[in-house]
């Protein structure tokens, strides 16, 4: 990976398209910024959202760029609208869901980089029972915690 030295730009309407668990657009990589951040843009249709889940590796840095989001992290809850942000700890179970009624958007950014290519090798795999996804979120540091511990969010 190459050192961050220079600005890593991503245009209005530039990004890399990945339909893995929805529809995503990956707005910078983790080989831009010298593996400082990636960032990502998802597109979540309303009630939707990933399960509890914990990284073991990034911190994640959210702002809602349109619609209204629940966060939960740790036992908190959060709704967010546009231009609402959060910031979550890496290693702490979480989860968000769009509980708006139409199609929200997130800009997500991890730190450091690295996460935001999960979603092309997910779309590249296509796994296809919870074992495969669990087995493949594994490589990038991703885990789901065991139902008993799922009523926390």
């Amino acid at each position: 990976m190459k050192n961050f030295t220079h600005a890593a730009i991503s245009p209005s309407g530039h990004g890399t398209p990945a339909m893995a668990f929805g529809r995503h657009v990956i707005r910078m990589m983790a080989a831009n910024t010298g593996g400082s951040l990636g960032m990502f843009e998802a597109f979540v249709p309303a009630g939707e959202g990933p399960p509890l889940h914990a990284h073991e590796r990034e911190d994640e840095f959210f702002r809602v760029l349109a619609g209204r989001f629940g966060f939960w992290c740790a036992g908190d809850y959060v709704e967010l609208t546009e231009g609402g942000c959060i910031a979550l700890p890496r290693g702490v179970p979480h989860r968000f869901c769009n509980v708006g009624q139409t199609e929200g958007r997130l800009m997500v950014v991890v730190t450091p980089g690295g996460f935001e290519s999960f979603f092309p090798i997910v779309e590249l795999c296509k796994p296809g029972t919870p074992e495969e996804i669990a087995s493949l979120a594994k490589d990038f540091g991703l885990t789901f915690p065991p139902d008993d511990d799922r009523k926390v969010a």
